[in-house]
């Protein structure tokens, strides 16, 4: 049979390839021989994702509540896995930077409409029954958001504002974790004591978070941009693209989550938590913890009324 010069070059391409890593091509060859053609269900993984949703009551819309979040979850690895391209890009342009940021910002603009999933796709007196079962479980503890700001910012914009004032980049990562702002969430700073939501939360990933943290201070996405040249972070596009993530993912995104707890948490009269026991408000208004990751690139004015307009 003859062989065309397109199949031998990719022939040669192919040895070219194995030879590399030490490989024979004829063994790579042989084991397409008995390959089973791919299908989409066993390249999605269909089956195993479609057993992943387990439910603890009878209540139909409890289903709602697991897949809705299951699907942020798939989401925020998908902002992880672009955020990692801009960290580890070895020549980055800003072309590149901002081609992932408008990924990035897409992304986060799904999680934002997507609440109405739940503002409007949820009974509610279903939901204020399954909650119950759900205590003391809080989506506050989705370790992947954590990352996302840890690979998005210097961790001074993460810090407590009230705590601020001490801490700088050399600041040892144990005390800098004890003063994040989402500690206020469920740490009373008067005695140091922890509620079991954070306890629990830090027994299953301080240490990730410790070594992510010091993983990505200097490849967040900020110090990416400060490590530009000076020209390319005057580029229009780039900055805008970085404000737009800011305000998409510290504002916007915020607001919508809030909107959506409000109408289940207050949906009963007196005094309402979180399913982890924490002050809701004062923990995901944007006004009270002043989440910015960039805050170089915002305004006096614009910063001092910083997530005011979306309330």
């Amino acid at each position: 049979m003859d062989i065309s010069n397109e199949r031998q070059q990719k022939i040669q391409n192919l040895e070219e390839k194995f030879n590399k890593i030490d490989q024979k091509l004829d063994t790579h060859l042989e084991g397409l021989l008995w390959q089973k053609p791919i299908t989409y269900w066993d390249y999605i993984q269909t089956d195993a994702l479609l057993s992943l949703q387990t439910q603890r009551t009878t209540l139909p819309d409890e289903m709602v509540f697991i897949m809705y979040h299951q699907v942020n979850e798939l989401l925020f690895k998908m902002i992880l896995w672009e955020i990692e391209q801009v960290s580890y890009a070895e020549n980055l342009t800003t072309e590149f930077f901002t081609e992932r940021l408008g990924r990035i910002s897409r992304y986060f603009d799904m999680l934002t409409t997507s609440f109405t999933i739940m503002q409007d796709g949820m009974d509610v007196k279903q939901y204020m029954k399954f909650r119950n079962t759900l205590t003391p479980a809080s989506g506050f503890q989705s370790a992947q958001y954590r990352l996302v700001e840890f690979a998005s910012t210097d961790l001074i914009n993460l810090i407590d504002a009230r705590y601020r004032e001490n801490i700088d980049r050399n600041t040892p990562y144990e005390h800098a974790f004890e003063h994040l702002y989402w500690q206020a969430a469920g740490k009373d700073y008067k005695t140091g004591k922890k509620s079991y939501l954070i306890n629990e939360f830090e027994k299953k990933y301080k240490k990730e978070f410790i070594d992510f943290m010091q993983e990505y201070n200097t490849l967040n996405l900020w110090r990416k941009f400060k490590q530009l040249p000076e020209s390319d972070q005057q580029n229009e596009s780039l900055r805008e693209a970085m404000r737009h993530y800011d305000k998409t993912v510290n504002i916007t995104w915020v607001m919508g989550h809030f909107n959506a707890a409000k109408k289940y948490i207050e949906s009963e009269s007196g005094p309402q938590e979180a399913t982890g026991g924490s002050d809701w408000k004062k923990y995901m208004l944007p006004q009270y913890q002043r989440r910015i990751f960039f805050p170089e690139l915002w305004s006096e004015e614009e910063l001092a009324n910083w997530g005011k307009d979306a309330l």
